[in-house]
């Protein structure tokens, strides 16, 4: 057993017991670098080259949306970390030193789950709650996209002006007042235009997502990278990226589906104003859903496993 470093963060008080070094899992120097490399090729080709077209003032409807709805930056899912439970060995461990969770101890590193602030342990509790509630539900796979209609239902003041429409504005109206839409995603019924909000047959809200968020919804699905992210760097960067591939597919489909032209960008239309359409949108979400299971449910192993930490601590 090794004493976990101080932490003088005048809002972060950590915690006093440390993991064993005898039963993480251990990487040789050659190994973990190479794994390194690997993860560092792998962001690298999901991104292309986004950064340098960002630097351009290009859009990206699809990554544009994932680096400013959610806030990891490119740099930050490109370096790679190990999480808890794993020992780095080799001198070169060294250049983890500018995060407080990061240890150099007995010729090697960790993670140390020691350091994560003891007032975050409330939130960390309840989106551990929140994927929990979310894996019992069945996929409901009706709502056939149709949050991103309502956003842009009735105004001139679209989301992503940049982007031509496929149908007119009448057209949009019609279909919209045609259809029963059934948003269970805050986040996606708060940007409802203002004639569009009494047309949801749901009310979600805010502090009421337990009750509503289900694994059919691909906005659920993307905010999985969230809850990722939230715990790095307590959380391996495989599965940080594995949230973030998914989310890329999951935005992908959910642009398809909208009522914008996304042919310039290679992404061929979801009809859903057809049924053929509306068909094709829900056989996504159930396959997305099914992609989402395995990722969902290695959040919470990881969720439970840095919370075990401070179970130990209360015992003590």
């Amino acid at each position: 057993m090794y004493e976990p470093v101080n932490n003088d963060a005048p809002d972060s008080k950590n915690l006093t017991i440390s993991p064993d070094l005898q039963r993480l899992k251990r990487f040789r120097e050659s190994n973990w670098k190479r794994i390194r490399r690997e993860h560092e090729t792998r962001i690298d080709h999901l991104l292309g080259d986004y950064v340098e077209r960002r630097c351009r003032h290009e859009k990206n409807p699809i990554l544009d949306f994932l680096f400013e709805y959610y806030s990891f930056r490119p740099a930050m899912l490109r370096r790679w970390v190990p999480g808890t439970g794993v020992f780095l060995e080799g001198s070169d461990t060294l250049e983890f030193t500018d995060h407080e969770a990061f240890e150099i101890v007995d010729g090697g590193m960790i993670v140390n789950p020691c350091s994560f602030p003891e007032h975050r342990v409330q939130a960390v509790r309840w989106i551990l709650e929140l994927l929990k509630a979310t894996a019992t539900r069945s996929p409901r796979l009706g709502c056939y996209g149709l949050h991103e209609w309502a956003m842009v239902y009735r105004t001139k003041d679209v989301r992503h002006p940049y982007l031509p429409m496929r149908l007119t504005p009448g057209e949009i109206a019609d279909f919209v007042d045609s259809q029963q839409i059934v948003c269970s995603h805050f986040d996606a019924y708060r940007f409802f235009t203002k004639p569009a909000r009494p047309l949801n047959h749901l009310r979600p809200g805010r502090n009421d997502r337990m009750e509503f968020e289900q694994p059919g919804c691909v906005h659920v699905t993307m905010d999985l990278y969230k809850w990722a992210y939230k715990i790095y760097p307590w959380i391996s960067s495989e599965l940080i990226a594995d949230a973030f591939e998914l989310a890329i597919r999951a935005r992908t489909i959910d642009m398809q589906a909208s009522p914008y032209d996304l042919h310039e960008y290679g992404l061929p239309p979801i009809k859903i104003e057809t049924s053929t359409g509306r068909l094709e949108y829900s056989n996504e979400q159930k396959k997305l859903a099914a992609m989402a299971e395995p990722v969902r449910k290695r959040l919470i192993a990881a969720y439970e496993e840095l919370l075990g930490y401070f179970e130990i601590e209360n015992e003590d």
